[in-house]
C-alpha cells in the first residue's frame, strides 16, 4: 500500500504536466573509490538537474526511494545524508535531495568485477524513473569504469561529505514521546514535545523529526506547535499496516504490542541545528487515546511547514545565542503555575513532615514577641532567606543533574544515604541544643564591632534550611501540578517555580514578620517555655529516628548503620563532656575529633552495592502485617497482570505523604476487603532508593515524585490517581 500510492501520484503529476520541457539527462551519476581510515569507501555520487529533485528513504507522501542493487555481492551502506523538505504542488510533502548529493557504502567481501544497478524517480513538475547500470575492475584500492563518469568529486569533498552524514545517538533527555490510539480503526498517534527553551526556530528544511519508513507502521508527516513559552509540540498520525501482511499482524484492542515496535527518526535538535539518529521502542499504547494532548495543542500555534529555501517569519530568537536563556513570557499559564506553586509550599506549613521545625519557629516567636518590630522582621526574614536560598539550592542541584541525564524527582535528596546521615547528625544537635547541653553562639562573639548581633538569626537562617530539607518528602495539594511543569520547564522556570514554594512555606513567618500584631495570640514568654524546649528537642529526636529507618533502608548490611550511631553516641558525650565535666579546649578538641572519626570512616566507605537497585523492605513490612498480597511492581509484571484488576503504589519510606495514605486508606480494613471482592492484585513501586526505571515511569504519566496510585484495568488501561486517595475514589474507578 506505501508503494502503490506514490505511484499512482507520481502517474498524475505526469499525466498533468506532461508539456514539460525534460532535460536530456535529468540525473547524472559518478561511482568513486577512496581510501579512509584504513577502508575502501565507495561513493556513488548523484547530481540533479536544476530545479529536479529524487527522493531519500522515506520518499514522503510521493515519489520512490533512490536504490543501490549490487549484482553477486554484499554492500554495507552509511546512512543516507540528510534530505531536504519538499512541499509541492497540491501540499505533497516530500523528502529528497536536489543537486548533488552522495551515498557511500563498503563491500563485505573481496571483488574484482563490480557491477551495479541504482534506480530513481526524479521530479520536478512531472516525476520520470530512471536507472544506470555501473560496471567496472576493481584492483589494489582502485575502481575503473567500463563506462567513463558523468562527473568527478574530488577526494576531500568526498571525505567532507561522509562527515556530514547524520549519526546514530540515544534518544534525547529533552525530548518526550507517547503513543496513544487515534480515531479511526488501525490509526495510532505519536505525541512529543521538547522542553528545552533555549531552542531556536527550525531554520532547516526539515522538522524536528522525520521518520525512517517502519515495518507495520505508515507514520504520516510531523504537525508541530508551538505554545507561548516557546516548547515545541509535536505529533504524527500513523497508520497500522499490519492488515496488509500474511498473516495479518492486528492493531491489539488493549494496547500491548506481542513484540516491541521500534521507530526510526532524523531528529533535528532545535538548540545545535545538528541532525542526527535516534530510536525509541515501544511494547505499548494507550488505548484511551489523546484527547487531552488534542484540546491542549489546539491553543498552541501551528508551525506551517517549510519549502526548500524558505526561512520562518517569526524569528523572535533568530539573534538569541544557541542555548542561551532568555527571559520567559510570563503569561496566564504560567502565573497559574506561579500560584499553585505558592499554594503548595504554603500548605507544607501544617504537613507532618515539617512541624519540628515549625514549633521550634513558633518556639522562637514567644521568644522574640518582647524584641521591637524591626528585631522581630529580622528574624522572621532570615528564616525566610533560608528556605529561599535551600530552594534555590535544590534548583541547580536538578538542573546539574538533569544536564547529565539524570531522570530525577521531587524528595531526590532524601535517596543519598549521605545526605540522610549529614540530615540525622545536624538534626541531634539542635536537639541537644533544646535539652541545654550547649548554646548556639553568633559568629564572631556576641559583639561584632561596635553593633551588637540579637542572639538566634543564625538560627533562624538554619531553621529555614531545615524546614526546606524536611518539606522535600511531602507531596502537598497544588504542589504536585506546579512539581510536573517545574521538572519540564526552562532552567530560569525551574528557579522561579522552586522559589514560588519557598515563599509560600516562608509567607506566614513573613507576615507575622510585618505585622507582629498578629503573634499576640501566643503566650507570653515564661518558664513553661523549659518545658516545651524539651518537648521540641524530643520532636526532633523522633524524626531523627525515622530518618535513621530511611538511613537503614538506603544502605548495605549494618556497618554503616553502627558507624553513625556510635559517631551520634560519642557526639552526645563530646558536647556532655564540655557542659559538665571540663571546658579546657584540649579535651574539648579530643572528644570533638573522636566523634568525627566514625562519620569520617562512614562516608569513605562504600555505602550501597548498587544504587541503581530499587527498593527497601517494604514489600516484606506490608506483606508482614496485612492480609493481603502485595508483590514488586515492574513494567513487565504490569504486562504480565494484564486481563485482571491490578492496583499500583509506588512510595516511599521517607514519604510522609505516603505514610499517611497507608494510614488512612491502604491499611484499612475498607481497602482489604475491596481488594478481596475484586479480586484485585497489588504492586508496589518501592522508590526509598534512586531507581531510573521508576522515575522514567512516573515521568512519562506526568508526575515527579512519590505518593503515585494508579488503577490498571483488565483491558490495560491506565488511570491515574494522582498523588491522595480515599476508598470512595478508589472504587469510582474500578
Amino acid at each position: 500500500m506505501r508503494k502503490l500510492l506514490p505511484l499512482i501520484l507520481s502517474l498524475f503529476l505526469t499525466m498533468a504536466f506532461a508539456g514539460e520541457s525534460i532535460p536530456d539527462k535529468p540525473v547524472e551519476t559518478s561511482l568513486q573509490v577512496f581510501n579512509y581510515n584504513g577502508k575502501n569507501i565507495f561513493a556513488l555520487s548523484y547530481r540533479n538537474a536544476e530545479h529536479w529533485h529524487t527522493y531519500w528513504k522515506n520518499p514522503g507522501d510521493a515519489g520512490l526511494p533512490t536504490e543501490i542493487v549490487p549484482n553477486g555481492f554484499e554492500v554495507e551502506e552509511y546512512p543516507w545524508p540528510v534530505p531536504t523538505r519538499f512541499i509541492e504542488k497540491g501540499d505533497i510533502l516530500a523528502y529528497g535531495y536536489s543537486g548533488e548529493y552522495t551515498r557511500f557504502f563498503t563491500l563485505k567481501e573481496e571483488v574484482q568485477q563490480l557491477e551495479l544497478t541504482s534506480k530513481w524517480l526524479v521530479c520536478k513538475h512531472i516525476c520520470i524513473p530512471g536507472k544506470v547500470d555501473i560496471k567496472g575492475t576493481f584492483s589494489s584500492g582502485l575502481f575503473t569504469p567500463s563506462i567513463p563518469n558523468d562527473f568527478t568529486v574530488n577526494q576531500e569533498e568526498l571525505i567532507a561529505r561522509l562527515k556530514k552524514l547524520p549519526k546514530p545517538r540515544e534518544w534525547p533527555s529533552e525530548l518526550d514521546m507517547v503513543l496513544k490510539k487515534g480515531e479511526g480503526e488501525n490509526k495510532l498517534i505519536a505525541y512529543y514535545n521538547y522542553s528545552n527553551h533555549g531552542a531556536k526556530n527550525l531554520y532547516l528544511n526539515l522538522g524536528m523529526l522525520t521518520p525512517y519508513t517502519q515495518d507495520l507502521l505508515d507514520i504520516t508527516r510531523e504537525k508541530l506547535y508551538k505554545n507561548k513559552d516557546g516548547t515545541l509540540f509535536g505529533k504524527m498520525i500513523i497508520g497500522w499496516d499490519g492488515e496488509y501482511l500474511e498473516p495479518e499482524v492486528k492493531l491489539p484492542e488493549n494496547g500491548v504490542f506481542s513484540q516491541p515496535v521500534t521507530m526510526k527518526f532524523l531528529w533535528q535538535d532545535p538548540v545545535t541545528e545538528t541532525v542526527s539518529i535516534i530510536e525509541k521502542s515501544f511494547d505499548r499504547f494507550d488505548p484511551t487515546g489523546g484527547k487531552a494532548i488534542e484540546s491542549l495543542m489546539s491553543n498552541m500555534k501551528f508551525l506551517t511547514p517549510l519549502k526548500a529555501g524558505e526561512k520562518r517569519e517569526d524569528a523572535s530568537q533568530e539573534d538569541t545565542p544557541s542555548g542561551a536563556v532568555t527571559a520567559p513570557e510570563i503569561n496566564e499559564s504560567f502565573l497559574s503555575i506561579l500560584l499553585f506553586a505558592f499554594l503548595g509550599g504554603l500548605i507544607l506549613n501544617i504537613m507532618p513532615c515539617v512541624l519540628p521545625v515549625i514549633s521550634l519557629k513558633l518556639f522562637g516567636l514567644v521568644i522574640h514577641s518582647d524584641e521591637s518590630r524591626a528585631n522581630i522582621f529580622k528574624h522572621n526574614l532570615f528564616y525566610t532567606l533560608g528556605v529561599l536560598s535551600t530552594f534555590l539550592a535544590l534548583a541547580l542541584s536538578i538542573l546539574a543533574l538533569k544536564s547529565t541525564g539524570e531522570n530525577i524527582g521531587w524528595g531526590f535528596q532524601l535517596q543519598s544515604p549521605i545526605f540522610v546521615s549529614i540530615m540525622i547528625g545536624v538534626l541531634f544537635i539542635f536537639a541537644l541544643n533544646l535539652f541545654g547541653l550547649f548554646e548556639f553562639q553568633t559568629p564572631g562573639g556576641k559583639v561584632l564591632g561596635n553593633m551588637e548581633l540579637k542572639k538566634g538569626f543564625s538560627g533562624d537562617f538554619m531553621g529555614g534550611i531545615l524546614a526546606t530539607i524536611l518539606s522535600t518528602p511531602c507531596s502537598a495539594p497544588f504542589l504536585g501540578t506546579a512539581l510536573t511543569f517545574a521538572f519540564t520547564a526552562s532552567p530560569l522556570k525551574i528557579i522561579l517555580v522552586f522559589q514560588a514554594i519557598g515563599l509560600g512555606l516562608a509567607f506566614p513567618f513573613l507576615m507575622t514578620g510585618i505585622f507582629p500584631a498578629t503573634i499576640r495570640f501566643l503566650p507570653k514568654p515564661g518558664m513553661w517555655m523549659e518545658a516545651v524546649k524539651k518537648f521540641l528537642g524530643l520532636t526532633l529526636i523522633l524524626t531523627a529516628i525515622w530518618l535513621i529507618d530511611v538511613f537503614i533502608s538506603l544502605t548495605d548490611g549494618n556497618i554503616p548503620l553502627m558507624k553513625l550511631n556510635t559517631g551520634l553516641v560519642l557526639l552526645f558525650f563530646a558536647f556532655y563532656f564540655q557542659k559538665h565535666i571540663s571546658k579546657k579546649t584540649g579535651w574539648r578538641v579530643l572528644y570533638f575529633a573522636l566523634a568525627l572519626l566514625p562519620f569520617i570512616s562512614l562516608y569513605t566507605s562504600p555505602l550501597q552495592s548498587d544504587t541503581a537497585t530499587s527498593g527497601s523492605d517494604l514489600i516484606n513490612e506490608k506483606n508482614t502485617h496485612a492480609d493481603i498480597h502485595w508483590e514488586k511492581w515492574s513494567e513487565s509484571k504490569m504486562n504480565d497482570l494484564k486481563g485482571e484488576l491490578v492496583f499500583i503504589d509506588f512510595t516511599a519510606k521517607w514519604c510522609f505523604t505516603c505514610k499517611v495514605n497507608e494510614k488512612l486508606v491502604l491499611e484499612t480494613e475498607g481497602f482489604r476487603n475491596l481488594v478481596r471482592d475484586n479480586n484485585m492484585k497489588l504492586l508496589l513501586g518501592d522508590w526509598t532508593k534512586y531507581d531510573p526505571v521508576i522515575g522514567a515511569f512516573l515521568k512519562k504519566n506526568g508526575l515527579v515524585g512519590v505518593p503515585a496510585y494508579f488503577i490498571q484495568k483488565p483491558d490495560g488501561t491506565l488511570i491515574n490517581l494522582g498523588e491522595t486517595i480515599t476508598l470512595s475514589k478508589i472504587k469510582k474507578n474500578l
